[in-house]
């Protein structure tokens, strides 16, 4: 019996200690930490010192416009989307693939485009492009008009083959041609696609 009330009483306090190390909060716990609001990188910050904002009274331009009205736009994500576009514009123009120029074209350039194509039509003629390689893409010019309505001109440098089929015959000629096409979009629209509105030719 005296052996039993011994094991007891050490059982008690080995017990109590345990209780006493696990039972207490060691170290710092995450509701001791006071929250942190969220803050920019720091090459956000850089930039947003390097450049006023709105509420400083100064009109931005450019880029910086663009990226004020959105600060997701990315320029290398925009420029090769800008490729593509060309790159699809061209060939459906080529192909007469009207409901492929409607998705991409505002309406007036979609009017142009289609009187040409209605002419080589009327004319029993045909047209295939083929890219010898990518176009290069520059930016040339960015602003932001109204509200949120962004436009940016982009120079385009390409190099292709057209191949033509006609009553005189076929023939294939190797072009390299530099133009500046302007596109739209509401920044604020869900609609992430840009609109070709307008173009120009340019110096190669």
């Amino acid at each position: 019996m005296l052996e039993l009330i011994i094991f007891a009483g050490l059982a008690a306090i080995v017990l109590y200690q345990l209780y006493a190390v696990l039972g207490r909060r060691v170290g710092r716990q995450p509701e001791d930490t006071p929250a942190v609001p969220a803050t920019s990188t720091p090459v956000e910050r850089a930039a947003d010192a390097a450049q006023p904002g709105a509420d400083d009274g100064v009109a931005l331009s450019g880029l910086a416009a663009v990226k004020a009205k959105d600060p997701g736009f990315d320029i290398g994500r925009f420029l090769g989307g800008a490729k593509t576009a060309y790159e699809m514009i061209v060939i459906a123009f080529a192909a007469g693939d009207r409901a492929q120029l409607r998705n991409l074209l505002a309406a007036p350039v979609m009017a142009g485009f289609d009187t040409a194509i209605a002419q080589r039509e009327a004319e029993n003629r045909t047209e295939s492009i083929e890219f010898a390689h990518p176009p290069r893409a520059d930016l040339e010019k960015a602003e932001v008009v109204g509200s949120d309505l962004a436009r940016l001109t982009v120079r385009f440098l390409a190099e292709f083959r057209s191949r033509t089929k006609g009553p005189e015959g076929e023939g294939v000629e190797d072009r390299r041609t530099a133009e500046l096409w302007t596109f739209e979009r509401r920044l604020k629209s869900s609609d992430p696609n840009w609109t070709l509105i307008h173009v120009d030719a340019a110096e190669a």
